[in-house]
């Protein structure tokens, strides 16, 4: 789990309802059934409009990705391909049949389709055209997911200001009751402070990660068309490691290079 994630949504909400505290407000002034039904019930009723319900149903497992930090795997990544850049040159890349097959298909789903043209003899720009269409496709599909929240963050704040019109209607209907007018008047207000808070401190900062994520994956898979291309052109291991050493991190930068010059 990423530990900032996790941690975000409950500590920006917590400094909200402690300023309020320090106000001397009452929290359980906030929490009130009407403006969550309209807030976010008027959000799923707009996102159903506006997406497909696969894309709704999905809502609960990108969440969960947002949740988890996608692993590190750039630094093994670039050994794996120092080593089969190695084999190559010494055996051939008929060689890398072997190590293509113990790819796992889950994980390694570019680098496996990459290997396999590779050792088939595939053309270097059509391979390289390929490559690069495969990971178009993929990041179009993973911005999708992200904008499911990015438009959720901007129903909220208007969801919000419905909520409040309601409230303020009622309140107009009750102006022969001044000594209540104050309390139903901050009670409107309530809406509008869920939708503007549910939008800043949920939906946008969850589709800020998922945008996040998918920049650490595609560039993993670039790293991977960079690795391929180099071994289908004969390079030298040691040109390989410098190659994909500019998408490694810089902490893990210094393990890599120790590595080439053995």
């Amino acid at each position: 789990m990423n530990l900032a994630s996790v941690l975000g949504i409950p500590v920006g909400i917590g400094c909200l309802l402690i300023a309020f505290l320090i106000e001397g407000g009452n929290p359980a002034s906030l929490v009130l059934p009407s403006p969550f039904i309209i807030i976010f019930g008027g959000i799923t009723g707009a996102l159903m409009v506006s997406f497909d319900m696969s894309d709704i149903i999905s809502i609960p497992r990108l969440i969960g990705r947002a949740m988890r930090s996608p692993p590190t795997r750039e630094k093994d990544l670039a050994l794996r391909f120092v080593a089969l850049a190695e084999k190559s040159r010494r055996d051939g890349l008929l060689s890398l049949e072997e190590d293509m097959q113990a790819l796992d298909v889950n994980e390694d789903v570019l680098l496996k389709k990459g290997l396999r043209y590779v050792i088939d003899g595939t053309d270097s720009e059509a391979l390289h055209e390929l490559l690069e269409n495969d990971i178009a496709i993929y990041v179009k599909h993973r911005k999708h997911e992200a904008e499911i929240f990015e438009a959720a963050g901007g129903f909220a704040p208007t969801m919000g200001i419905i909520g409040t019109v309601l409230g303020l209607i009622l309140v107009l209907s009750k102006l022969n009751e001044p000594d209540k007018l104050g309390e139903s008047i901050a009670v409107a207000f309530i809406a509008t402070l869920i939708g503007i808070a549910s939008a800043n401190l949920i939906f946008l900062p969850l589709a800020n990660k998922l945008n996040l994520i998918l920049a650490k994956e595609r560039n993993l898979k670039e790293m991977i068309v960079a690795g391929v291309l180099a071994i289908q052109q004969g390079e030298s291991p040691k040109l390989v490691g410098d190659k994909l050493a500019a998408y490694v991190s810089e902490e893990e930068r210094g393990a890599l290079e120790t590595f080439n010059e053995e």
